[in-house]
């Protein structure tokens, strides 16, 4: 074994980075043992200089990140502080300066991943970031190396605990959406402004990320398509258990049925109940993987928190301070197949729409007619109606995105329709 320590620069010390400096501790002597060098906390980057830090050397603590990835003894940064600046700087100076990193950064992958992989194999230093995506859940890895060789045709997945356990908790105990919310914020699970979650942005970033690996392709956030879950309602669970269903915030990637487009999009959608993913409950993240030699793969585990996420960091570190030793680098960016990314308009999937409509003859017709000028194809109506009032949920066959949009604001123009109550779409049949 190497004697001269692997240095490391972690820049960040909350609930992540603080775990990965407490497990490089206490697990020194393994971690030496399977890279074939000791690794050195050299410093740890902070903004509060003053807050103690149990089990860290005050010595290594500093508010100069800059300075500290510039150092030319250090081989790996760890960047677990997220967001794009200073880390975007942060990470391209560490490779400039002859460090490789380990990154959690799923916000500026998903915005800048091509940019900071052509810094990395300008500088012959790798990029790795498994803890971007799902938290402890082998993703990346088993991705951009196991399934190498096959063709990854889907991608579908709950990739955010907050959101599940909030849809998981109006499904099985019938509440509503902010009594659910607030007992995700009590339990630790929803931050104090949960926006980033609740309204997709979370999982549309971990949704850009697997989607150009999978299909080696450039996708950036903004080729996301995004719909939050906060309209989501106790009523549209009773509708999808009437369906055999439940409901989900899924991220979902996919190959165009032709092989020459793909698509990304986060939204909620009902799933039926012999899905698997129908059955991961409270924070649980899984991911569905469709390709065509492997058949169906799932990827199920704690997607967040700061022991499992800390997981992920170590594990890239072992392969960093690994390839660091043999003077060789991994997997970069892969992107040769420059496939377009289609709007959501282009995407084709079955619908569920709940309309409050007039109680009165030749309703429905309308309605009807209204679908089929669309070329949208009904597969049930069902219809309930008191005192002049009725509801009509319609769910159809498959159909694209752009049909039903166009169907919706034809309904909207009805006399007979009061107002649309919801729509979702139907995935994983």
């Amino acid at each position: 074994m190497r004697t001269r320590p692997l240095k490391v620069a972690l820049l960040g010390c909350g609930v992540v980075g603080s775990e990965v400096a407490r497990i490089m501790t206490t697990h020194a002597d393994d971690l030496a043992a399977r890279i074939g060098a000791p690794v050195e906390l050299a410093g740890v980057a902070v903004r509060r200089p003053s807050k103690v830090r149990e089990g860290i050397d005050p010595a290594l603590i500093t508010t100069d990140a800059t300075a500290l990835v510039k150092r030319g003894d250090i081989d790996v940064v760890v960047e677990v502080i997220g967001g794009i600046e200073p880390a975007r700087a942060l990470i391209t100076a560490a490779f400039e300066h002859g460090a490789s990193v380990v990154s959690a950064n799923k916000a500026l992958l998903a915005q800048d991943g091509a940019a900071l992989h052509a810094a990395a194999e300008a500088n012959s230093k790798d990029l790795y970031y498994e803890a971007a995506v799902a938290g402890a859940i082998p993703l990346i890895r088993p991705l951009r190396e196991s399934l190498a060789g096959d063709k990854v045709n889907r991608v579908l997945g709950i990739v955010n605990g907050t959101t599940n356990f909030i849809l998981d908790k109006m499904d099985s105990t019938g509440a509503g959406y902010q009594e659910a919310l607030d007992e995700a914020t009590a339990l630790g699970y929803a931050e104090a402004d949960p926006t980033a979650d609740v309204e997709g942005f979370d999982a549309a970033a971990k949704a850009a990320i697997l989607a150009g690996i999978a299909f080696h392709t450039r996708v950036r956030l903004d080729d996301v398509y995004r719909e939050g879950m906060t309209e989501v309602t106790s009523a549209d669970f009773a509708s999808a258990k009437e369906m055999g269903c439940t409901i989900k915030l899924l991220a979902i990637c996919e190959r165009a049925a032709d092989g020459q487009s793909v698509t990304a999009r986060v939204h909620p959608a009902m799933i039926p109940l012999t899905h698997p993913l129908a059955s991961v409950r409270g924070a649980y993240n899984a991911v569905f993987v469709e390709s065509d030699a492997s058949g169906q793969l799932m990827f199920y585990g704690p997607g967040a928190g700061g022991s499992p996420t800390a997981s992920a960091v170590l594990g890239d570190l072992v392969a960093v301070c690994r390839n660091r030793l043999s003077g060789a680098t991994g997997p970069g960016e892969s992107a040769y197949a420059a496939l377009p990314v289609s709007p959501m308009g282009d995407v084709v999937t079955r619908y569920h729409i709940s309309l409050d409509v007039a109680d009165k003859p030749g309703v429905l017709a309308q309605v009807a007619t209204v679908f089929a000028e669309h070329g949208v194809s009904i597969d049930t109506v069902r219809q309930q109606g008191k005192d002049g009032e009725a509801s009509l949920v319609v769910v159809t066959h498959r159909a694209s995105d752009a049909a039903l949009v166009g169907t919706v604001e034809a309904l909207r123009k009805l006399d007979t329709v009061r107002g649309v109550a919801s729509i979702m779409r139907v995935e994983g049949e």
